[in-house]
């Protein structure tokens, strides 16, 4: 499907865009950008999270365009403009994180390498980050360095508060029982974007959460509602995965970690920890921040910025 440009959000000038077939050949939607202001420093990919869509990222794609920066960026599949996985598009679905894995070798493979001037670097939220935490320990990755803001290493409990041993007990049961593609307890249709303001727990940024919003009321083909069983399986899976102790130790590209504060989707203290056991790599705490620390108000995207240029070289006032 085309980018959706709208008053408020539109699409940044330049954009090639188009369909790549994931690793199974289903049709995965992508977008490019080249740079806006020299020196050219390369390519950023972005990487987003669950439920997420490239509309999202317009503003940070300027901000990186800005900077040097040509962008690639890609909707995983399952959610965005790509290929949904179940009859109902409003699930979001996975059978193991591994087939992002592979979709990301795809993405390089077939768009960024051929279309995308180097050296490579990943900007990656949330779940996004844990797969890019996956990529990194591979011998031969793409990236000279990886950013990850608010990875999901642990996901923090619901409302009801259920220890994440049981969560994950109920999950795995329900997926052996045949009921993968179940919504989780409580999930729904319902996308997150479409919770009052004042009830959210990604960004305390109101003009940017109704931007965001209004996307969605315009597109809602875009729209992902409650993860499923399969999919929340996965999750636990992979972030068991990548907080193996032995994990981060070997990770082989420089990584810097974001987390944010005030973050309630996924658990600060795990990346914090995760951070530690790095050989090469730095950990930031953005202050005041919610989960989305790239969607959040001017104050904490300036800090966010602010790390993001010094770590990369970067002349703040060129930038």
């Amino acid at each position: 499907m085309p980018l959706v440009s709208l008053a408020k959000n539109p699409v940044p000038s330049g954009a090639t865009t188009g369909d790549f077939p994931g690793y199974d050949g289903a049709p995965l939607r992508y977008a490019r950008w080249s740079a806006t202001r020299g020196p050219a420093r390369g390519t950023f990919c972005v990487f987003t999270g669950r439920s997420e869509y490239i509309e999202k990222y317009f503003e940070v794609i300027a901000d990186l365009r800005r900077r040097g920066f040509a962008v690639a960026i890609h909707d995983w599949r399952g959610q965005g403009g790509s290929h949904r996985m179940l009859p109902n598009p409003r699930k979001g679905h996975i059978k193991d994180f591994s087939e992002f894995d592979r979709d990301l070798a795809a993405f390089m493979q077939q768009i960024v390498l051929p279309e995308c001037p180097p050296p490579y670097y990943a900007l990656a939220h949330s779940m996004g980050g844990n797969i890019l935490a996956r990529h990194a320990v591979a011998t031969d990755s793409w990236f000279e360095r990886i950013v990850l803001s608010a990875p999901m290493f642990e996901i923090l409990a619901e409302k009801e508060r259920v220890p994440a041993g049981l969560a994950r007990f109920f999950v795995e049961t329900a997926c052996l029982l045949g009921f993968s593609t179940r919504y989780v307890p409580t999930g729904s249709d319902q996308p997150a974007e479409m919770t009052t303001f004042e009830g959210n727990m990604l960004t305390s940024d109101r003009e940017r959460y109704m931007r965001n919003r209004q996307v969605i009321e315009a597109a809602p083909e875009l729209a992902l509602g409650y993860p499923t069983d399969g999919w929340t399986r996965a999750a636990y899976r992979s972030c068991a995965h990548v907080m193996d102790p032995a994990f981060a130790r070997r990770v082989k590209v420089p990584l810097l970690l974001f987390s944010a504060a005030n973050d309630r989707i996924v658990s600060s203290r795990a990346i914090e920890a995760f951070a530690s056991r790095l050989k090469i790599g730095a950990h930031v705490t953005i202050p005041q921040s919610q989960h989305e620390i790239m969607q959040e108000n001017d104050t904490i995207r300036q800090h966010f910025w602010s790390v993001f240029d010094a770590y990369l070289g970067i002349d703040a006032n060129a930038a």
